[in-house]
């Protein structure tokens, strides 16, 4: 094979990273990162009132930056050498849109306006709208448009965030000819698409935020919209019928991005996905192998043939959609709303009066400040696992709830609030830490014994992302409280990796995904195996924490 490259660029949280990747073994050839400065300062974002909205000039110049700086960073690589790229993305992150497919927060009257930025997965402003959608899907006499989501639409998803907007803002629902999903719109501006109508949209966003399915030929049908705002049941024909799996070329490299990029126009572009899904693939995927995207939330992924599935409905999950992770095959996804997050609630709740103090010591000039802040932000929460792997695991541990951002799966609820139960004057930080660890640990086994009991079978578990690769005590917890080893892919991008392997599809390099993950794929680092003793003890823990869980949502929901 001729030397042959391809970049997956993977947008997360708060950054932005593209990988550029060789198509014969996989071998990563250069990446880039780039942070948001406009998320990172906070703009358009209230955390007290969940919401985050990112400005699309922070993912336009991450994108130019990142492959501009992978080229540059590899210069025994020819331009001519690159022959596709794919997208994947957050969540669901949609936004609303001109006709031409400009998001109206790029046009001078909504430079400012947070309605028109786009709306971050982990935004839940839509809580009502999500709790009205269930309601009305359930009772309204026609299809159930959520069966194939779980059965519960949640305030993360697309209808429930253009609900809230266009019910909140005039300007912009007045404005927007459509809505697009991030993971669209960046493939979008790739091939220079001027007419939103035309674009190639995600199946994967489609499936499993949107309640598209085949079935029902496409969207949820105007009259179901209808009954919930009769202005989504007007744009619903501006949106779209057809979607595609990320394997399929979207278009070519327009000649605008071609030179912004410094790449020639023969480059081509894969249909956007999402980064969980991406990141599936670049775990090296198997039927009934739960590959488990760990960050500051999680994406649990699943596959499985279609014959084993048939007409089963796993309750309380977010989605079966077929060919979402891998075509030909049906994609099961599940999560946690809060993975690394809660640690990091954790950390910033400790450290808050040590910033403040320190912040305004006159005794510490601002290097001296600089460098204890940075040995925080890098040493408390591997100091806290440290101290917290020593302390023995006991039936009388605290319990912890990890919904502080509500909880994702199974069956979604973003009302819910963390909790802690089960403190004494001897529950210092690393207990407390301990606690949460097990928390998340949890909430992850609530969702392996969800998809048992609705008959899918988890033969075995994959860890990928920030946290399996750093936290030696957070996966061998979770190992102990699942009772299943847990083997950590060996790419630290896997995401990337995953976007690169569907971008070798799609640029004819690989006749499938099959083909791409078997060259491409980078193996296992380590495999972590559950201990005996602590399992049994995680057994009557996780019990408590599933009383403290029932207790909770009936004082949520009374």
């Amino acid at each position: 094979m001729k030397n042959q490259y391809v970049i997956g660029v993977d947008y997360g949280t708060d950054s932005v990273r593209s990988v550029l990747i060789n198509a014969a073994n996989g071998q990563e050839a250069s990446y880039a990162v780039f942070y948001y400065p406009r998320w990172k300062v906070g703009k358009y974002c209230e955390p007290a009132k969940n919401q985050f909205r990112q400005h699309p000039l922070d993912y336009l110049e991450g994108l130019e930056w990142t492959i501009k700086e992978c080229l540059k960073n590899a210069p025994k690589v020819s331009p001519e050498e690159v022959k596709g790229i794919c997208v994947d993305t957050t969540g669901s992150t949609p936004v609303a849109v001109n006709a031409e497919g400009t998001p109206l927060s790029m046009l001078p009257e909504f430079a400012d306006n947070p309605n028109a930025m786009f709306v971050l997965w982990k935004d839940h402003t839509a809580i009502k709208e999500a709790e009205e959608i269930n309601r009305i899907a359930h009772t309204w006499g026609g299809e159930d448009f959520t069966k194939y989501v779980g059965g519960i639409y949640s305030s993360e998803w697309f209808w429930a965030k253009i609900l809230h907007i266009v019910r909140k803002d005039d300007a912009v629902a007045a404005t927007a000819f459509s809505w697009m999903e991030h993971c669209d719109w960046i493939p979008a501006v790739l091939t220079g698409s001027k007419n939103v109508l035309s674009v190639k949209r995600s199946r994967c966003a489609a499936g499993h935020k949107a309640m598209w399915h085949e079935s029902w030929k496409g969207l949820p049908s105007a009259d179901f919209l209808g009954h919930l705002d009769e202005q989504l049941a007007a744009l619903r024909p501006r949106l779209y019928r057809d979607t595609y799996t990320a394997d399929v070329e979207a278009g070519s490299l327009c000649d605008e991005w071609a030179q912004r990029l410094g790449l020639p126009t023969s480059v081509k572009i894969a249909v956007g996905t999402f980064d969980a899904h991406a990141g599936a693939l670049g775990g090296e995927i198997e039927p009934y192998c739960l590959v488990k995207v760990m960050g500051t939330s999680t994406c649990d992924m699943l596959i499985a043939a279609h014959e084993d599935i048939g007409d089963k409905l796993v309750r309380g999950i977010c989605g079966q959609v077929d060919g979402s992770i891998v075509p030909g095959m049906m994609g099961l996804e599940a999560g946690q709303s809060a993975f690394g997050d809660l640690l990091a609630w954790f950390k910033d709740v400790i450290t808050y009066p040590v910033y403040e103090i320190l912040g305004e010591a006159s005794f510490l000039n601002d290097s001296l400040k600089s460098k204890v802040f940075d040995a925080i932000e890098d040493q408390l929460l591997v100091k806290l696992s440290q101290d917290a792997a020593l302390i023995p695991i006991e039936e009388s541990d605290i319990i912890a709830l990890d919904w502080v951002n509500g909880r994702r799966t199974p069956d979604a609820n973003q009302a819910l609030k963390g909790a802690i139960m089960g403190l004494n004057m001897g529950s210092d930080a690393p207990r407390i830490f301990k606690a949460l660890v097990e928390a998340i640990c949890f909430g992850s086994k609530s969702i392996v014994e969800r998809f048992r009991s609705e008959g899918v079978d988890i033969h075995q578990v994959v860890g990928l992302g920030g946290v399996a690769q750093k936290s030696p005590f957070v996966m061998q917890t979770l190992a102990d409280v699942l009772n299943i080893p847990i083997k950590i892919a060996s790419s630290e991008q896997a995401p990337a990796l995953g976007a690169a392997m569907y971008a070798a599809v799609a640029a004819g390099i690989y006749a499938d995904t099959e083909g791409s993950k078997k060259a491409m794929g980078n193996g296992f680092d380590m495999t972590y195996f559950p201990k005996a003793d602590n399992v049994k003890v995680y057994e009557k823990l996780y019990d408590k924490y599933l009383a403290l869980g029932d207790f909770v949502e009936k004082k949520v929901t009374t």
